[in-house]
């Protein structure tokens, strides 16, 4: 029962993670409930091995019918695969006490500016790729990168939201891009596990597969419900992100 509990959390979480990121929302504290005697780096290392061949699934689907900005969405997904090293590395000196209050902070920030700007995310009218946009898609992907690898919660979230504010995207390339870049964070992420030995492969594996059927579900929703769809689900998200951290704040 719990194998089966933990498969049907893993499509629901591969579902949303695909449209407007969130996925570890719904994927990782179903595996703490489900294996409350596992270690938690073995749960995390788990959650990373589902959650990776999901948003490589998206990914490829988002590829295949979405056009992509790649002048864009390459500096960020090296910058952010280098970074989430570092991220991960300075993990144990940063509290989870400090972050929380701050990426609470943001995500009210970030979910009233989308809010106030009706029409933010609906076209797709992307900046021109020069050198400035490179730099500041470097910027992104690093910061991202870091943040993912000190803390992660929201971290596809934040991506959307900086391609849609920073590069003119609307929605639904926004979380495209985010997908790959995402994917870099997760690879990055997981190799750690791996060597490690961190990963219940007898668990993670059937994850994985009930993931991609999620993500597979997910990307289509998306690409066919456009970006006024995605920027619906994102608000969504969001809200509950944000009583999440509140929630854990108050606890």
């Amino acid at each position: 029962m719990e194998m089966v509990f933990l498969c049907l959390m893993a499509f629901f979480a591969g579902m949303i993670d695909s449209a407007v990121g969130g996925g570890g929302l719904i994927q990782l504290p179903a595996l703490f409930n489900g294996l409350p005697t596992q270690a938690p780096a073995t749960l995390l290392g788990t959650n990373k091995f589902a959650s990776v061949f999901g948003t490589a699934s998206a990914t490829r689907s988002f590829v295949k019918r979405v056009r992509m900005a790649w002048g864009l969405i390459l500096p960020a997904t090296g910058a952010a695969f280098l970074l989430s090293f570092a991220g991960a590395t300075a993990a144990s000196h940063v509290p989870k006490q400090v972050m929380k209050p701050v990426v609470l902070v943001l995500l009210i920030a970030m979910a009233l500016y989308t809010l106030k700007k009706k029409d933010l995310g609906r076209v797709h009218k992307p900046t021109a790729v020069t050198a400035r946009e490179k730099r500041l898609a470097l910027l992104i992907g690093g910061g991202i990168g870091f943040y993912d690898g000190i803390f992660g919660p929201g971290t596809g979230t934040f991506l959307i939201f900086l391609f849609v504010r920073c590069f003119a995207f609307d929605f639904l390339h926004a979380s495209a891009a985010a997908k790959v870049v995402n994917l870099a964070t997760n690879i990055a992420a997981l190799s750690f596990f791996v060597t490690t030995g961190n990963i219940l492969y007898a668990v993670s594996i059937p994850m994985a597969l009930s993931n991609i059927v999620g993500a597979q579900v997910g990307s289509r929703i998306a690409i066919k419900g456009g970006a006024g769809l995605v920027r619906v689900l994102f608000l969504i998200l969001v809200t509950g992100l944000i009583g999440k951290f509140a929630y854990d704040m108050l606890g």
